[in-house]
Formats: C-alpha cells, structure tokens, sequence
C-alpha cells in the first residue's frame, strides 16, 4: 500500500515542500479512509519526529491504534455458534461460505443457517455453497421467520454435534431500528439453544468511514466480537480497517480479498502495517 510513504520522507526531510507539505499529505490520508480523528493525531506527532527514526516512530504509533484482542476465532464450547451480521452488499453471505470452508478444510464439522430469509438469492446461494464444500445447511420455507431458522439450526448443529454452526442473517438496512430489532430477537433465540461464541461483522473495505458507521451502529446492538473486512484489496484506501479498531477496540479477525473461496484469510496486523508503511 505504502500509505504513509510520503509522510515518512516529509519527516525525514526528504520529500519536496512544493510538492509533498502537510496539507497534501493530510488530504491524502484522509482519502484512505484513515477518518479525521486519526489523521489529526498522526500528523502532529509526525510533525514532532526528526531524521531517520521517522519510520520507526510512525509504525510505533500504527501499532498502538490497533486492537490488542484476541483475533482467533471461538473453539471452546461443544457447539460454537458464529452469528455473522452486516448490510447488504457487504458480501456478509459469501464470508459466511469462505469461513465455513476454512473451517471446515481444518477437519472442523461445521453446519450453516441461512436464516436470511428475506432475501431467497441469499438462501439459494447458501445453499449452493454448502453443496459445494459438504456441509449441511438449514433453510427454512421462503419467507420463514429468521429466528425461526436460527433456532432449527442451533438444535441441529447440537444434535449432531458439530463444532461451529455459522448463521447468516439479515441486512436490510431500509430501516435501521427494523434491522437491528431483527437481529436482537435472532441472538435471543439463538441464546436459548446455546451461548453464542461470536458475532461477527461484515465490513467492505471499500465504504469508507461509512464502515466505521455501520461498525459504531451494529456493535451497539449486538455486542459484535470481531469484523470480517471484505475487499481489502491493497489499495490506497486500506486505512479503514486501522480507523476502525482505533475507533471501536474490535478486532479483525478475516479478511476477504476476492470471489473465490482461497480469497479469505486471518488478518494479520503486523502484515498488514507492514504493508501501510511499504
């Protein structure tokens, strides 16, 4: 990515004034996603760095923005439910199937619910998915209660004793308050048949502090343990997944690079500030 390049030949007094001043450079990082507050802050300790720890310093500060939760996903429990949220269009539904199928190539069973019944591409999808990897999945008729879904799937997944049993859930976002009350009543039902090990967001990359907005929203209603950041591609706009858990204190815990089921990996931040100061 080499995000913070220039910033880093600016503080080492490499870089032209003419070309490369702080305005520039702070239009620049706030383009990445990066959000106001952290570029504030980034630029005025930048400003008091000198010479060739410039790197050093910067990355020290990187580092400290991001969470210091643990990122591994949830084992412990006989059965470990992962409830997966976020808006449509995030790929919320795609992450449901690449993290079934990394679990699931672990030698962990792994059943799925496709309990986002408002959307019948959503189920076919799902569906098609679990076929592909070979694993079961619960879907209940067109239009059935999502709750409904996610309570036959928590059942199932315990009968057969399998070790994570993952429920996509709905992401209509017409109206906010109807979605998240949706998604409350899914994590109480889905409480009743077992504890929940985890709830996890799907967050595109791409969106920007809009991002960091649903993260605020979601987390507020459904206590969320860890994000999954979709097209966090490389490009100059990967500075939302440092804005976010510099925001919240959630971890990412996957990240999605592609279509394909090998795009879909554990985020790793040392690569990943790494790659920023590149």
């Amino acid at each position: 990515m080499g995000l913070f390049n220039r910033l880093i030949a600016k503080v080492r007094g490499t870089s032209s004034a003419s070309v490369l001043d702080w305005n520039e450079i702070e239009v620049e990082l706030l383009a990445s996603d990066l959000g106001p507050a952290l570029v504030t802050e980034l630029l005025a300790a930048a400003k008091k760095m000198r010479g060739d720890d410039a790197e050093a310093a910067i990355k020290e500060i990187l580092v400290s923005k991001l969470s210091s939760k643990d990122r591994t996903i949830s084992s412990g429990l006989p059965t470990n439910v992962i409830m997966v949220v976020g808006v449509n269009g995030t790929g919320k539904t795609t992450s449901v199937a690449k993290l079934a199928t990394l679990l699931h190539s672990n030698s962990d069973s792994v059943t799925l619910a496709a309990a986002d019944t408002f959307r019948a591409a959503a189920v076919d999808q799902l569906t098609t998915w679990g076929e592909r990897i070979g694993v079961e999945v619960i879907a209940g008729k067109e239009g059935a209660e999502p709750a409904s879904v996610a309570f036959d799937s928590v059942k199932r997944a315990v009968e057969i004793g399998s070790k994570y049993l993952i429920v996509d859930t709905a992401g209509r976002l017409h109206n906010k308050s109807d979605l998240m009350d949706e998604l409350g009543k899914v994590k109480r039902v889905i409480e009743k048949g077992a504890p929940l090990a985890e709830v996890l967001l799907v967050i595109d990359g791409t969106t920007g502090q809009n991002g960091l907005a649903q993260a605020k929203i979601f987390s507020e209603a459904v206590e969320v343990t860890g994000l999954i950041v979709t097209k966090l591609d490389g490009s100059a706009r990967g500075g939302v997944a440092l804005a976010i858990e510099s925001a919240l204190d959630i971890p990412i815990k996957f990240i999605g690079t592609g279509e394909s089921a090998g795009d879909f990996a554990a985020f790793e931040p040392d690569s990943y500030i790494e790659g920023l100061l590149a």
